[in-house]
């Protein structure tokens, strides 16, 4: 989808101020951050029994359906519904990708997760245009890369700290097109909530990764 298909979404009746929209935006992803460092918390020990394999199907099967529903419903109650089943299968990942990294290098995660994001969206803010012309590119990128990581770890050359590197730089750009994107649709509850399925999978990747590197140093 190219920038011009962002000005042919219709004036909704319903539409918040931009302000109230963005606030919206901002209270949703606490909410799901919040949720995921319950899960990561409290259930960490449990997720860590189950089989690898069970463990994946069930994050791509539940998390899947929690996207459709969320950009599919018109209903902003569905479509937090949909967003809270992305976040509980994220949050099922994370507390067995964060077990065995130290709290150090979680919090250093979390700091500069936080400030990258806060970045790409004031940038993203101030120009908006070149972040959304860059959605073919990242999403070439971002497929590319992991099919690079499967084929390494399939036959042993994986580099971590490379294509960790690589997923952090694009899930960074990701998160200020896709605030671009949410501030060139209507201005409504659903759309908020729709925007923050997108964002939140931007920011808990990479944080994942970050977490990752900084634990590895």
């Amino acid at each position: 989808m190219n920038e011009n298909n962002y000005r042919n979404y219709t004036k909704a009746d319903n539409e918040m101020s931009l302000a109230s929209y963005n606030a919206v935006i901002g209270g949703v992803l606490l909410w799901g951050f919040a949720l995921s460092a319950v899960i990561v918390w409290l259930a960490g020990d449990y997720f860590l029994s189950w089989n690898p394999f069970v463990l994946v199907i069930v994050y791509l099967i539940v998390s899947f359906i929690g996207a459709h529903i969320s950009h599919t419903s018109t209903d902003p109650i569905i479509s937090f519904i949909g967003y809270n089943l992305v976040v509980l299968p994220f949050g099922l990942v994370l507390s067995v990708i964060l077990y065995d990294i130290t709290a150090v290098s979680i919090l250093h995660a979390l700091a500069v997760t936080a400030g990258v994001m806060l970045a790409m969206i004031l940038l993203s803010t101030a120009v908006p245009r070149i972040f959304l012309r860059m959605g073919g590119i990242l999403l070439a990128t971002l497929a590319t890369v992991i099919i690079i990581e499967i084929l390494c770890l399939v036959f042993g050359w994986y580099h971590p700290t490379v294509i960790d590197w690589i997923i952090v730089i694009a899930f960074s750009l990701y998160i200020g097109y896709d605030w671009a994107v949410a501030q060139e649709k209507p201005h409504t509850l659903d759309n908020a909530i729709d925007s923050c399925v997108d964002l939140y999978i931007d920011a808990v990747n990479m944080f994942a990764r970050i977490a990752s590197i900084d634990d590895d140093r």
